[in-house]
């Protein structure tokens, strides 16, 4: 059987003056892109020149909300209630279908962003309550969560359309969780090492913690954050190992 994985990045995170990442690069590696709805990064400028590229590139079309911190790159970890949550990532998926539209493409996916995504993994009831959000905007929207985390139990438990994601340029603790980006090795620079790890992990059909536990989950997609310095070299290096590997890429389907 032939192993496919789709290979995602987060991007259209520049500001006004300010530029996050090189986005027109990796759309040459990626085949799903997860675009910034102006909370935590991004503009109307931004996020209609983004979509427009993934549009021509073929790529496909995500919304990628976060919490309202600019300063702080929605990587701050804020305390709301489940309603406003729900508001907060219903506003944003609205705003990228619109985008979208104008475009010329259609919105695929939802992927949360930073401290919203990793306290939703540690907490079902929060991650339900953002997908629910989203899925009163779209039924149809396919929920990008982190694999063997409580997002995904959240998609399982709301019955919806879902892809399980895994990253190639951040490390794992024993429970699936992400390293905490302020402790030594969190982030992966080399992309020779983070190409052969999603390999190895696409193969293993497993998590490989970065004590070297293995925790089994499909993996639908391989995320890299735009925003690493070695983003583009990263993809590069991980859509040719993977290829080279005998995985396809291509863009996830979803799973129910």
């Amino acid at each position: 059987m032939t192993l496919t994985v789709d290979l995602n990045a987060d991007m259209g995170e520049s500001f006004g003056a300010w530029t996050m990442g090189d986005d027109a690069a990796l759309l040459h590696s990626i085949t799903s892109a997860n675009i910034a709805c102006g909370f935590h990064a991004g503009d109307p400028d931004v996020m209609a020149k983004t979509m427009k590229a993934a549009v021509k590139h073929g790529v496909g079309i995500g919304a990628h909300p976060g919490f309202a911190d600019l300063q702080g790159f929605g990587r701050r970890r804020l305390q709301m209630s489940h309603a406003e949550l729900r508001h907060m990532v219903a506003y944003q998926l609205g705003a990228a279908q619109g985008m979208a539209a104008l475009a010329g493409g259609k919105l695929r996916h939802l992927k949360l962003h930073g401290a919203m995504a990793n306290m939703a993994a540690e907490d079902a009831l929060m991650a339900q309550a953002c997908y629910e959000g989203a899925l009163a905007v779209n039924p149809d929207i396919i929920i990008m969560v982190l694999a063997a985390t409580a997002q995904q139990e959240a998609v399982h438990s709301l019955g919806c359309t879902w892809a399980a994601e895994i990253f190639a340029d951040r490390a794992y603790n024993d429970d699936a969780t992400l390293l905490d980006r302020s402790l030594p090795d969190a982030v992966i620079h080399d992309p020779a090492i983070a190409a052969a790890r999603m390999v190895e992990m696409v193969k293993a059909g497993a998590i490989i913690t970065a004590s070297g536990h293995e925790i089994p989950t499909p993996i639908d997609t391989i995320c890299l954050h735009g925003d690493t310095a070695e983003a583009v070299q990263i993809a590069k290096a991980t859509r040719a190992a993977l290829e080279l590997a005998g995985i396809t890429v291509a863009q996830f389907k979803g799973r129910t």
